[in-house]
């Protein structure tokens, strides 16, 4: 569209036909009106199309021959020019899948410029990089920027922002290969960011699929992070996050919330993260925080707490874990409500033979109690800490005991006459049935 002193002439035009302006206007006032539509104008954003049967034959032309605004269309192809740099607004949009190499050694795309919009490329073998953290797509001090519905293949970093906000990370699927941590960088990564918004995105074999440090007043959703050598999601120092919906399967060491607090995190699913460093959701240091509507199943540990702080754990499913929750002594004023606890090897765990936490309303499928009023409610007390969780807690490799008649003997003990397990841990309102 053809604008002349910021007034579009389409818009001119479709306001006035010819007759009302005659009637309007007096005979100078129309003749004023030609000469204003005959003044000089600007043209508007234009399209460049790059391609081995094109005219502009490398992306990093036709980067070179744009202005802000310009819609640069990548044809098929692969494309291995090294290090491409964006300084200009402009939409970068693939069309059927163009490949654009870093040839394992450079940095891909890094974009300097705000209102970017990334599409619809296959992004492969971005170069390790130690010094620099080599990534497929850098953003760096950036606003209004969008990644969107990209493959990103063997690469050392996937997407890498920092100092950026109020971008969009969106649809992409990410995959790498390395075995080992150390030769390895996050699918998504995320540094000194604000008001980011990450969704639909599915992240394996990276270190860890997510990693956010110092992100404020972001929204993770909806995203897929499966088989990553560390963490599928590693956030610290991170205030006032919401994590929904998401999936997080088989990583080495689960999901790590560390020095943080304000977040929530809810309706995700955490299962197969197997290890003796592994658990579903580690949480330390973390105050102020809800924990809801997620289902835990299958972990070495579904929820480790270590030093937190005014954590509301409520409605979750904790089923057939390992340990359902290891709660350190340091960790207090926390509150678990309305979870159902099924089939773990021990529901709840601590160190410590005090409690300065509160449970109720939890269904707890290793209660025996009763409820003669039929309220739904047991009628008696459940104590959720076995007495051998507190030996396995302090000598680790008792736990290879914990089938043994010894095991059920001193834990049936405990139940009937409990001196040494938490007298506080106790569960004064178990649920008979389990919460739907």
């Amino acid at each position: 569209m053809y604008q002349s002193n910021g007034i579009k002439r389409t818009d001119l035009l479709s306001s006035y036909s010819t007759k009302s302006m005659l009637r309007k206007y007096s005979y100078c006032g129309l003749l004023l009106f030609i000469i204003f539509l005959l003044l000089p104008i600007t043209p508007s954003a234009k399209t460049l199309v790059i391609g081995e049967n094109q005219k502009i034959k490398s992306i990093r032309a036709a980067l070179e021959l744009s202005s802000d605004g310009d819609t640069l269309i990548v044809t098929a192809g692969f494309y291995n020019e090294g290090t491409l740099l964006i300084t200009k607004s402009i939409l970068l949009i693939g069309m059927n899948e163009p490949v654009i190499s870093g040839n394992n050694k450079y940095e891909i795309i890094k974009v300097k410029a705000d209102n970017v919009v990334i599409r619809g490329f296959i992004f492969k073998d971005a170069g390790i990089n130690f010094i620099y953290e080599n990534a497929a797509v850098k953003l760096e001090s950036v606003r209004n920027c969008t990644v969107e519905m990209n493959k990103f293949i063997n690469n050392f970093f996937g997407i890498y922002l920092s100092k950026s906000s109020f971008c969009r990370i969106i649809d992409n699927d990410l995959t790498a290969f390395q075995k080992r941590e150390t030769y390895s960088g996050n699918g998504i990564h995320l540094w000194q960011c604000r008001e980011m918004f990450i969704k639909g995105n599915k992240i394996n074999g990276h270190r860890d699929g997510i990693y956010f440090e110092f992100v404020k007043k972001s929204k993770i959703k909806e995203n897929r992070s499966r088989k990553n050598i560390r963490y599928g999601l590693h956030f610290m120092f991170s205030d006032s996050c919401d994590y929904s919906d998401n999936y997080f399967d088989g990583n080495g060491a689960g999901v790590a919330v560390m020095f943080t607090k304000n977040v929530r995190m809810f309706n995700n699913l955490f299962q197969n993260n197997w290890g003796g460093a592994a658990y579903g959701l580690l949480l330390k240091d973390i105050s102020d925080s809800r924990i809801f509507n997620n289902k835990f199943t299958k972990n070495s540990c579904a929820v480790y707490y270590e030093g937190c702080s005014r954590v509301l754990t409520e409605k979750n499913q904790f089923i057939e874990n390992g340990w359902g929750i290891r709660l350190m002594a340091n960790s207090m004023n926390n509150k678990f409500l309305l979870n159902n606890f099924i089939g773990n090897t021990f529901d709840v765990t601590t160190n410590n033979t005090r409690n300065y936490n509160f449970f109720e309303g939890n269904y707890w499928s290793e209660y025996k109690g009763y409820d003669l009023d039929k309220d739904g409610i047991g009628d008696i007390p459940f104590r959720p800490v076995k007495y051998f969780s507190l030996i396995s807690e302090k000598v680790r490799p008792s736990l290879i005991l914990i089938r043994s008649l010894f095991t059920e003997l001193i834990n049936l003990a405990e139940n009937i006459f409990p001196t040494l397990t938490p007298s506080g841990l106790t569960d004064d309102k178990p649920k008979m049935k389990r919460i739907l």
